[in-house]
């Protein structure tokens, strides 16, 4: 059974297993773009984003299992935990595969609802080296990230700036790491929605990196919401091939 599977089939049962009563809250997919929308998941309802990710740069493969829980204590305020609870990394110089677990991040998030259509948001990240030195950077990093969100008909446009302060970086190299994405998504069917997306990161004396992304998510229902998608590197520093799956769940309602 391949890791895939077996997360389809963890995604099912914590969807049945779910309280009843939670039964009309729809989650809030922040999946699969690289930014993220500005508004926050129904107020109380602990969800959990995970899946399987292939990254290709170059000669060097990396497979992990990222997962994100999201918790919002109103529509004003929330806190994110993300990481890779697994990673898989080869290179075909023959180096021994590294296995673990990967660094974890804490955001805390705000929202500012404009209305229906329109919010801004803003998220406060920490890093914390839980990887191991060959999987991880070693060294805690610190970010901040502007969001505005807006719906432009049936299109929902999600963009996103942000700023990192780097615990690890090369001497000689800047420590501040900047990053900009903008997402589209509408729907195509009153299951399936498709989203495309352009990103990239900036930093002083490294080349820039730059991708376009494009995936498909499908609701089962309101409360499960799988996606698959790939990203393309534009630039000679970014990646050559990210290949992506994975789903949106809620695992209960906590008040």
């Amino acid at each position: 059974m391949t890791r895939v599977n077996r997360f389809i089939i963890f995604a099912g049962l914590c969807a049945v297993l779910a309280p009843a009563h939670a039964q009309d809250d729809a989650v809030l997919p922040y999946r699969p773009s690289v930014s993220t929308p500005a508004q926050l998941p129904v107020p109380g309802q602990l969800e959990l984003e995970t899946g399987f990710q292939r990254v290709q740069p170059g000669a060097i493969r990396r497979d992990s299992l990222p997962y994100t829980f999201k918790l919002a204590f109103n529509a004003q305020w929330g806190v994110l935990v993300e990481g890779e609870a697994y990673v898989s990394s080869r290179d075909d110089a023959g180096s021994p595969r590294q296995r673990g677990f990967g660094d974890t991040t804490f955001v805390l998030k705000r929202a500012f609802i404009i209305d229906d259509a329109t919010a801004f948001g803003l998220e406060f990240g920490a890093k914390a080296p839980t990887a191991k030195d060959t999987i991880g950077s070693g060294k805690s990093d610190y970010s901040i990230n502007g969001i505005f969100s807006r719906d432009l008909g049936p299109v929902h446009m999600d963009l996103n700036l942000n700023a990192t302060r780097l615990g690890a970086y090369d001497a000689g190299t800047g420590r501040t790491q900047t990053g900009w994405a903008t997402a589209f998504s509408t729907p195509v069917s009153d299951k399936w929605q498709a989203i495309g997306e352009l990103s990239g990161t900036r930093r002083d004396n490294t080349p820039n990196t730059a991708q376009l992304l494009a995936a498909a998510s499908y609701s089962a229902s309101k409360r499960l919401v799988f996606d698959v998608g790939v990203a393309r590197g534009l630039t000679s520093a970014s990646p050559d091939w990210t290949l992506f799956g994975g789903v949106t769940l809620p695992l209960g309602k906590l008040w």
